[in-house]
């Protein structure tokens, strides 16, 4: 994984976590205050999945050459 993925992938970790410490579970989660954590907790999740797809697919064009 190159550094620059790394980079991100520790900013995405450590957004989804704070979000998550954030999050008020007794609430439940369709709650208006919780609405703000889950939609930042959902954007940190997408973006960890996009920098794991990013990591293939530069291995794939690495591959092919």
């Amino acid at each position: 994984m190159k550094t620059f993925y790394k980079i991100f992938l520790i900013i995405f970790i450590l957004f989804t976590g704070f979000n998550l410490y954030l999050f008020k579970w007794n609430l439940g989660i369709m709650h208006e205050e919780n609405s703000k954590f889950l939609l930042s907790i959902s954007a940190g999740i997408i973006g960890i999945i996009l920098v794991f797809v990013l990591d293939a697919w530069s291995k794939i064009a690495m591959k092919k050459k």
